[in-house]
């Protein structure tokens, strides 16, 4: 079914699409300050892991890991702020529809994202603890977790409702 003209209403819920689509990027908005505490926590430990007494210590894969954990947590972090910004920058265009699409792509991609830097830094403190087969098994289940919780488990439920 075609999602309805500008103007009509919606059959689901008593709105106009132009009223859908101040709800959705509302809700959008309210879901990504739910994520973005979570990134800027995890951004600021990382930035702050280098000056750490034992940094210069650690092995090659370890500096690799964290590097790219960094940079994974810095594309979350643009990724999911994103959104803000277009919409500050573009919401006199009257092309909301477009902004809440894009931002709906930004978010999901800064979450995904956001699982896989919080997958390398779980992956780089285990690294200091333990054995690489614990490393390999931790890192395995955590990245397992995220892509069944936040993207396994909703994909399912959509493609169950077709």
């Amino acid at each position: 079914m075609a999602p309805p003209e500008t103007g009509t209403r919606s059959e689901s819920r008593d709105e106009t699409e132009k009223e859908r689509l101040d709800r959705n990027l509302g809700e959008l908005l309210q879901e990504l300050r739910v994520a973005l505490p979570g990134v800027q926590v995890l951004f600021a430990f990382l930035l702050v892991v280098p000056f750490n007494q034992r940094f210069p210590d650690i092995t090659t894969f370890q500096r690799t890991l964290y590097f790219i954990t960094l940079l994974l947590a810095t594309a979350a972090t643009a990724c999911l702020i994103a959104p803000t910004a277009h919409h500050r920058v573009e919401f006199r265009a009257q092309d909301k529809k477009r902004i809440v699409f894009a931002a709906t792509k930004l978010a999901i991609a800064g979450l995904a994202l956001l699982a896989a830097a919080m997958t390398g830094a779980v992956m780089l403190i285990t690294d200091l603890l333990y054995h690489a087969t614990v490393v390999a098994i931790v890192a395995a289940v955590v990245a397992l977790g995220f892509l069944i919780l936040w993207f396994g488990w909703p994909v399912k439920r959509l493609l169950d409702r077709d």
